[in-house]
């Protein structure tokens, strides 16, 4: 993923802030020697106290063999992306139907290291980490080996916790755009409200700081 400068996060913060709310993204993972890489798409849960994201896959999943082989992969999450027309984005001096057209959207990249989870207490422990996240009011029985509802499923699946090495993140919302320009874009976005178009403009007018 290129990353200009404009489009560099202000801060880990930033990313950091924006992660805590998008927990669906597509796991990447090396493909065996002459196929395509293997892309799985996941909810997971993003801790940043332990640097690492948990979540869990059916055991038939073909992505066990390639990660046994290569641990390292690739969790990426996009979201907040729009289509900006071309007059959007034009320069004050030049036609509006001379404007090039371009995408917006937010993305971050964590880098991880693979690390399977088959003890049966342990995936209990990992699915209430994911439950508490993705359900924090409650309202589920706990996973406990050995225990109803959710014991005898545990055989059928495999935890992963993804330790992250390192992050790449990009907000491309028209950092090296003017301030007229910028303008225009974001009252463009607000007149045409489509979905993700007043994400796209938060991220705009947050990011030149009004």
């Amino acid at each position: 993923m290129l990353i200009h400068p404009w489009d560099a996060p202000q801060d880990d913060t930033e990313w950091q802030r924006w992660l805590a709310t998008h927990d669906f993204g597509q796991l990447a993972v090396n493909g065996p020697p002459g196929e395509p890489p293997f892309v799985q798409p996941l909810h997971f849960a993003y801790d940043a106290d332990r640097s690492e994201a948990v979540t869990h896959l059916a055991r038939p999943n073909p992505l066990w063999t390639a990660l046994e082989t290569n641990p390292e992969v690739l969790l990426s999450v996009v979201d907040d992306y729009v289509y900006v027309p071309g007059p959007w984005q034009a320069d004050p001096a030049a036609r509006p139907d001379h404007g090039v057209p371009t995408s917006f959207y937010a993305a971050v990249q964590l880098r991880c290291t693979a690390h399977v989870v088959d003890d049966p207490q342990e995936k209990a422990e990992l699915l209430n980490r994911q439950t508490g996240h993705f359900q924090p009011e409650g309202g589920s029985a706990p996973a406990a080996v050995g225990e109803a509802p959710y014991g005898r499923l545990l055989s059928g699946i495999r935890g992963l916790r993804l330790e992250v090495t390192g992050v790449r993140a990009k907000f491309k919302y028209a950092g090296k755009r003017s301030a007229e320009v910028q303008d225009r874009i974001a009252g463009a976005l607000a007149g045409r409200g489509g979905p993700r178009d007043t994400a796209a403009r938060e991220h705009l007018l947050r990011r030149r700081g009004g």
